[in-house]
């Protein structure tokens, strides 16, 4: 989609782990030391990050955790699904988008250490979203998840885990 390959130039975006495309856009120049953090950070932390976040249909955000909590913002395109497993074994489901009347939302917040996987909500188009993080989004504190294991988790939600998984 050419769209897509524009504002991939005109961002400076680069291929996301987790599947899509990013650029960090924010790092704030304060640090929260590791004394004052929860166990599951393994060093000190910027006190937030942000990203612009870019997922085209027929792409899908692998199931992931992090150990931050994370703040969806819906920029422009078609509305992006944001699937997370909760820890009662449901899947809640946040429809990020601008049709308030059909239920989307212009930002949600994903909890820290939730496995959660994001596609697009509709077969043609793309979601241009951002993502802000805090503690500050570090690689340490990323987690992709593994099909096998989620399944044992949450069985119920077999199908949903098998097509968004990496592996």
């Amino acid at each position: 989609m050419e769209q897509v390959q524009d504002l991939v130039r005109q961002l400076a975006l680069k291929p996301h782990p987790e599947g899509g495309y990013y650029r960090e856009t924010y790092r704030s120049p304060g640090q929260v030391p590791q004394a004052a953090l929860a166990r599951r950070f393994g060093g000190d932390r910027a006190y937030s990050t942000a990203i612009y976040y870019l997922l085209e249909s027929g792409h899908f955000s692998g199931f992931h955790r992090i150990a931050s909590d994370e703040c969806w913002h819906f920029y422009q395109g078609v509305p992006l699904h944001i699937y997370v497993l909760e820890a009662n074994g449901t899947v809640t489901t946040i429809r990020l988008g601008s049709r308030l009347d059909k239920g989307e939302v212009f930002q949600a917040v994903v909890p820290a250490g939730r496995w959660f996987s994001a596609r697009p909500g509709e077969p043609d188009g793309y979601c241009l979203v951002g993502c802000t993080v805090a503690p500050g989004f570090e690689f340490d504190d990323f987690e992709m998840a593994v099909a096998e294991d989620l399944v044992k988790q949450f069985p119920g939600h077999e199908a949903l885990i098998r097509e968004l998984c990496r592996s």
